[in-house]
């Protein structure tokens, strides 16, 4: 059945039916607060310390996707991923915990650590100005991990009325999204076009099939290049037999390239944007919702659109309520 053109209201009005899988990279972002006037040097070393008076952990990557979807009103949120067992694990799940997002389907093993962003906010200026000290896995994933998420994948994702791909690592190992799970993900994508698989890929978007796919435009020109020898990213659309390409473009909006050709929905100005990190995953979360809910692609674009707008006018990666939503929607 083709979707139909609904009002933002009546769209976000069914998300509390949805039950949506967020799976990928899961991190632990740890905000930490410095007060420059400590920075006494070391005896032993004669490195200036810095001196962190407060700190704040949140959900990074798949959480910022996890934690705007609850925000937004969506009934059931669960994650699917891998992090370690170790302390920073711990500050994830009760991070995750704070907003009741499912953690069933995340494995926790001794063989990665849980990759986290330790990032340095100046309490004189609330400006990030020091080097962020980040905890990486640069190895592949073991295989013992890779096969378990790929089974639980297979098993659990026809639950689901959205699952959302997040593959945020930059690097060629250490990802969980593997080119096993991405074959999985791509089987489930093909065989359920009645499903909604919305995937955010930095560096491997050239991968996936079957999807709605949502690069921003040099993800999506380099996707491009590498799969097809040129950055036309139009010809992503055929190429991987995708639902729609969707490719953001920042304050300009979003490009939708479908059967129905290519067309852009514009962005909801804002002159002055506090903080864009995490605006894609913001993006992310309320079309994909949408599109969960039967509405068709351009509505859903302009609710992730919607979104994005309200989540750039908060500090870190922030989120949108439905109460945020409506009140910018009457202003306009």
């Amino acid at each position: 059945m083709e979707a139909i053109a609904v009002t933002i209201p009546e769209i976000l009005a069914q998300f509390r039916r949805l039950n949506v899988l967020v799976m990928g990279d899961i991190c632990l972002d740890r905000w930490c607060t410095y007060d420059p006037a400590t920075a006494e040097v070391s005896r032993e070393t004669g490195i200036p310390r810095i001196g962190v008076v407060r700190f704040e952990s949140t959900a990074g990557a798949c959480g910022t996707i996890a934690n705007n979807l609850a925000d937004l009103g969506v009934g059931r949120v669960s994650v699917m991923g891998a992090i370690g067992e170790d302390s920073h694990g711990d500050e994830l799940f009760r991070a995750l915990g704070s907003r009741d997002i499912g953690v069933d389907l995340v494995m926790r093993s001794p063989l990665i650590q849980t990759f986290t962003y330790t990032k340095h906010i100046n309490s004189e200026t609330g400006i990030e100005d020091l080097p962020r000290v980040d905890f990486i896995n640069n190895a592949p994933l073991p295989e013992s991990i890779d096969q378990q998420l790929t089974r639980s994948f297979e098993s659990f994702a026809d639950i689901f009325d959205a699952i959302l791909v997040c593959d945020q690592a930059e690097t060629a190992k250490g990802g969980i999204v593997t080119s096993m799970l991405r074959s999985a993900i791509n089987d489930f994508a093909k065989r359920s076009p009645h499903k909604v698989v919305w995937v955010d890929s930095r560096k491997r978007a050239e991968h996936f099939q079957s999807c709605y796919l949502k690069p921003n435009e040099d993800e999506a020109r380099e996707a491009a290049t590498r799969l097809l020898g040129k950055d036309d990213y139009e010809a992503l659309f055929e190429a991987l037999k995708l639902k729609a390409l969707v490719v953001t473009a920042g304050g300009e909006g979003a490009d939708i390239i479908d059967v129905k050709g290519k067309r852009r929905v514009a962005a909801i100005p804002n002159p002055a944007p506090v903080d864009i990190c995490g605006a894609g995953d913001s993006f992310s979360a309320g079309a994909a919702s949408a599109l969960a809910v039967g509405a068709c692609i351009d509505d859903a674009v302009a609710l992730g659109n919607l979104v994005g707008s309200v989540t750039i006018m908060k500090r870190g990666t922030g989120t949108a309520t439905q109460a945020e939503l409506l009140g910018k929607l009457g202003a306009q």
